[in-house]
């Protein structure tokens, strides 16, 4: 059943990142797939279906982002202006998953409508732990918005 997906996009250009927060949500078996863009531009190309991306069906979106900020090209706070000027996208969860301690980088999240922002931890098994947390509520408990619940 295609309502049962979970895929993520984890927008992230740390590698070691990257590898925490894959295994973290493979490890306790959240998501069926995740789908990393290493820059925001690669981030909005998978959202609006152009670049490489071009050709994907881009009303397949993902039913959540892992975005974090500090990004080459495109930064976070772009992509999350970006996505939430489109209605296509307007609704898409973000979670902001950020190692800023700038007031303004995590006002600048609210301010162009993050639904959480998440401080990485610098120690593995609590980043672990942070992961699959967010994982569970924004995956298995929230309820998506009502154009990505499929019957």
């Amino acid at each position: 059943m295609s309502g049962e997906r979970k895929t993520v996009l984890l927008v992230e250009d740390s590698a070691d990142d990257e590898a925490l927060t894959l295994r973290a949500l493979s490890r306790h078996g959240l998501v069926n797939e995740v789908v990393v863009a290493r820059d925001g531009v690669e981030a909005l190309d998978f959202l609006f279906a152009t670049g490489s991306h071009a050709g994907r069906d881009a009303s397949q979106l993902p039913l959540l982002m892992l975005l974090d900020l500090k990004l080459p090209r495109v930064d976070g706070l772009e992509v999350l202006r970006r996505l939430r000027a489109d209605t296509r996208t307007a609704a898409l969860p973000v979670v902001v998953l950020t190692s800023s301690n700038e007031p303004a980088d995590i006002a600048g999240s609210y301010e162009q409508f993050a639904n959480s922002v998440i401080r990485k931890p610098v120690n593995f098994a609590d980043f672990v732990e942070v992961v699959r947390k967010l994982g569970i509520v924004w995956l298995m408990l929230n309820v998506p918005p009502i154009g990505d619940q499929e019957s």
